[in-house]
């Protein structure tokens, strides 16, 4: 599908600065909702849209424009006010709404900020709905009869649902006595939420990244700064330390040294674990940039793997395509949908947390059968289309060479971004030197070639 807004998550941007602004939102909040009252759910009564947001001082701005965006088209709003992406996915579905909106930009700093669609199922819109959408937005807003107005209600109940949802995702006959866990909410949506979730799961909690002032959101904290994470679980002598980012559908983990986990080890751990009790149910879905050993291990598990284009989007295609359950990425992104219907830093956190409680181990020991492979990422600027690098001679010639150099014991990626002028070089493999060569002499003949 082209896109002349929607991205792969939503539509995102630079606040004040098209798209982002609150005469397009609200537009965008009234084409979507004249879409959107077109659904067969709707049965002769007004559809329901709720509508959640990061911490961002932005948030305030574009939720009001998106109500009125959706209260002109004859829509009723339900605003639940600052909790994680996925609470919307599953608050969405718990009041059988037809649809659900995050505003955020996940984690980019607090000057961006996006809108993202969920469905009534709790999963991104199908492109189709998103297609529709941008029709729509072509055309002139004309704010229905008063007769014919949505309302606005605020659920004052969100966060203690949510919470009571989390929960319910680790085993009902378990708790988290005797750890201590170092929570850390990159001052995001998750702020007044994940605390509170392990606390009353019986866990000594130790909240850092946990007071948002509306420009601090991801701001040294969180799941893409994890430095005070680390430092924190060593000064407070914590058993492990769970980040989170800005919109809490992120995750890392760091052990009681202080070293980090990321989203494949943590899938590792949840997947072994879960062909441990026999309820694996298929394989995993990773992307291309999932580590090589990760695809390795799963081979010597006898656990089917398969790869989809980077982004949760393309994970949860493929997990749909094969009626698999689990899946995710390398940043933290981590799909278990038997347990959400979307990416859930918290929920995945317990389902790590469900693995090393059960047999009690600690993070180290779960993951330590994983090695994973030195991963080297460069990424080149370039002017024009990037994809078009990957198609000459120069470049296809550096990419055979270090794939014989790597001799079967590594893998060589060189994708374009779908954000910036960049092309991404990656070179993995057993033995760090090779790699980090290898990386930096394509990385040198891409921008020959690309002058």
């Amino acid at each position: 599908m082209s896109r002349k807004y929607f991205g792969t998550d939503g539509v995102r941007g630079r606040v004040g600065v098209h798209p982002i602004t609150p005469q397009f939102v609200m537009n965008l909040g009234y084409a979507a909702g004249k879409v959107l009252a077109k659904g067969e759910h709707s049965q002769g009564e007004r559809p329901g849209v709720l509508i959640g947001k990061d911490t961002r001082i932005s948030g305030y701005m574009l939720e009001s424009a998106l109500e009125a965006g959706l209260i002109a088209a004859g829509i009723d709003v339900y605003l639940a006010g600052p909790i994680p992406t996925p609470a919307v996915a599953y608050l969405t579905r718990a009041l059988r709404l037809q649809a659900g909106v995050v505003i955020s930009a996940s984690h980019n700093p607090f000057e961006d900020n996006g809108i993202k669609f969920f469905s009534g199922s709790g999963m991104k819109l199908p492109d189709e709905v998103e297609a529709a959408i941008e029709t729509a937005l072509d055309e002139p807003m004309q704010t229905n009869p008063s007769d014919s107005l949505g309302k606005a209600k605020r659920i004052d109940d969100a966060v203690g649902r949510y919470i009571e949802f989390c929960k319910s995702t680790f085993p009902p006959d378990m708790n988290l006595r005797g750890m201590k866990i170092v929570v850390d909410t990159a001052h995001g949506a998750a702020y007044h939420i994940a605390r509170n979730v392990f606390h009353e799961l019986g866990a000594d909690v130790v909240a850092i990244g946990a007071h948002p002032d509306g420009k601090n959101i991801n701001a040294g904290y969180g799941a893409t700064a994890p430095a005070n994470l680390r430092k924190a679980v060593v000064e407070f002598k914590a058993d492990l330390g769970i980040a989170l980012d800005g919109d809490g559908d992120r995750l890392i983990m760091a052990d009681g040294e202080g070293k980090l986990y990321d989203g494949d080890q943590l899938l590792y751990i949840i997947a072994k674990h879960r062909q441990g009790l026999g309820n694996m149910h298929g394989g995993v879905v990773g992307t291309l940039m999932t580590n090589l050993a990760f695809e390795l291990a799963m081979q010597k598990l006898g656990i089917p793997f398969a790869r989809a284009k980077v982004g949760d989007r393309y994970v949860m295609e493929v997990l749909q395509q094969k009626n698999w359950q689990l899946g995710g990425e390398n940043s933290g992104h981590i799909i278990c949908l038997d347990k959400h219907s979307t990416g859930d830093g918290i929920v995945s956190a317990l389902q790590v947390l469900c693995a090393l409680r059960m047999k009690q181990q600690t993070l180290a020991q779960a993951a330590g059968d994983l090695h994973m492979y030195p991963q080297i990422l460069i990424n080149v600027k370039v002017t024009g289309r990037a994809a078009e690098l990957l198609e000459k001679p120069a470049v296809k010639a550096a990419v055979l060479d270090a794939e014989r150099a790597l001799n079967g014991k590594g893998r060589v990626l060189l994708r374009p971004s779908g954000t910036e002028p960049l092309l991404r070089v990656m070179v993995e493999g057993e033995d760090g030197i090779l790699v980090k060569q290898w990386a930096e002499r394509i990385a040198v003949v891409v921008k020959e070639v690309a002058g």
